[in-house]
């Protein structure tokens, strides 16, 4: 039974053996001028298969950069996703933060109870959780991609010219991009 199948296998290599030998030989016998458009037909084929070769790699290259571009996309979406949630509530965190101010002035009339005082620091640490953070702008350089100058005054001192001299409303970074410039007055 093993000879049985030892010919079998051996059937379809003496066929292929057979067709390439017919194949081959007339070539000996093909003059110059035969031969000639066979070799341009081979050589138009390499380079079409070449090409069709680098179109392949390009495509596969531009399917990855493509994936990894959604994937970033997607990663950027999510971090950012209570951006508009986060911006309608800067209002009512202003608000908060100056009326913390004016009881924390000696001279104020206002008292923050305690209980305020919690919800108060409880907002600010559940909006650092989230990724909010507010901009540190007096006595900083005038940048005009995080500031917005409201007006300018004459610098108190030759080394604030340039400067942020007050801050009229904070801005805020959303996961370190801005959600908020910072509206400031300007040292000339």
């Amino acid at each position: 039974m093993a000879k049985k199948k030892n010919k079998e296998a051996e059937a379809p290599e003496v066929e292929i053996q057979d067709q390439v030998t017919d194949a081959t030989e007339g070539i000996d016998e093909m003059t110059e001028e035969q031969v000639e458009p066979q070799l341009d037909e081979v050589a138009v084929l390499t380079q079409e298969k070449s090409e069709l070769k680098d179109k392949h790699l390009r495509l596969l290259a531009e399917f990855e950069n493509y994936k990894k571009r959604t994937v970033r996309e997607k990663i950027d979406l999510m971090s950012n996703a209570a951006k508009d949630t986060l911006s309608a509530l800067l209002p009512v965190v202003d608000d908060f933060d100056r009326a913390k101010k004016m009881s924390d002035d000696e001279g104020s009339e206002e008292v923050f109870p305690d209980g305020v005082t919690m919800v108060y620091n409880k907002l600010h640490l559940t909006l650092k959780n989230m990724g909010l953070t507010a901009m540190e702008t007096n006595g900083e350089v005038f940048d005009a991609e995080m500031h917005e100058a409201v007006t300018e005054i004459p610098a108190p001192t030759e080394d604030m010219k340039g400067k942020v001299i007050d801050t009229i409303e904070k801005g805020f970074l959303l996961n370190d991009k801005i959600i908020r410039h910072a509206k400031v007055v300007v040292g000339k």
